[in-house]
């Protein structure tokens, strides 16, 4: 699933090639995502992109009448490419804009693409979420706040969109270790100090992906694109069974609010 690097890096990747640019027409193969995609060719022809941007995992396109929402689902992507390629399976959507187009590619169909007319951050899907994971509303103050009381696993809180968004299973599983905290000691049995740390890790973490481009593509100019580099620095997350990049102890692996959790049984306790 693509998280919130990968979504920040989508942005980044496409914004400098439809930001300012109007939208000539738009194509919908299929419209059976998660929610039934809009009749966009109406709403969006003959419009205005003003701004690309990210909130968690959604990628918003402002137009002067509204908001474009898009969520890529379980393994959706992104391309500019040629209006003229032709369609893949599974490329559901096309945004035109002359000669160049935006294509949604969206095997699993978990997608969605939504519209409002009023304030993106008001919509359903965006209002109740928690803060970004590298703004200042973010910080181990407000992780002990949150943690306090709660027996949840602490994987499963910063995992929680409305802790903190966008802290997927891949950069969860990273930021504990770097923390040294077990995924699945009890959120309120954690010190102020190591929540302090988690989220200084949980920013680092992020941030250093961000970096790299992600986990997954960062070409947005070609129909396969081109892998990140991230992975091939990941200390526990797909690594069970090898042994730790610090101790040398075999990485273990365990169930976790539904979710396999990699973790250290000698770094991480």
């Amino acid at each position: 699933m693509p998280e919130l690097p990968e979504v920040e890096t989508t942005c980044r990747g496409i914004a400098p090639h439809i930001q300012g640019h109007r939208v000539s027409g738009a194509i919908v193969r299929d419209a059976r995502l998660r929610w039934p995609v809009p009749d966009l060719a109406t709403r969006l022809t003959g419009h205005i992109v003003r701004h690309v941007e990210r909130r968690a995992k959604y990628l918003l396109l402002r137009f002067d009448h509204g908001t474009l929402i898009i969520h890529l689902g379980m393994s959706g992507s992104l391309r500019i490419l040629p209006a003229a390629t032709p369609p893949r399976r599974h490329d559901h959507v096309d945004l035109l804009f002359g000669a160049r187009c935006l294509r949604l590619h969206d095997p699993r169909r978990f997608g969605a693409v939504l519209w409002t007319a009023d304030d993106p951050m008001r919509h359903p899907r965006l209002a109740e979420l928690g803060p970004e994971p590298l703004s200042e509303g973010f910080d181990g103050g407000y992780l002990h706040r949150c943690a306090a009381r709660r027996r949840a696993p602490i994987k499963s809180l910063i995992m929680d969109g409305h802790t903190v968004v966008g802290v997927g299973n891949i950069y969860a599983s990273e930021a504990l270790f770097l923390a040294g905290i077990h995924p699945a000691r009890a959120s309120q049995r954690i010190s102020a100090a190591r929540l302090d740390r988690l989220a200084a890790a949980v920013k680092q973490v992020l941030a250093h992906a961000i970096e790299r481009g992600g986990t997954t593509l960062r070409d947005f100019l070609n129909e396969s694109g081109e892998p990140g580099y991230f992975a091939q620095e990941l200390f526990v997350y797909g690594r069970a069974g090898e042994p730790c990049k610090v101790c040398g102890t075999p990485i273990a692996t365990r169930q976790i609010g539904q979710r396999a959790s990699a973790y250290c049984p000698h770094c991480q306790h």
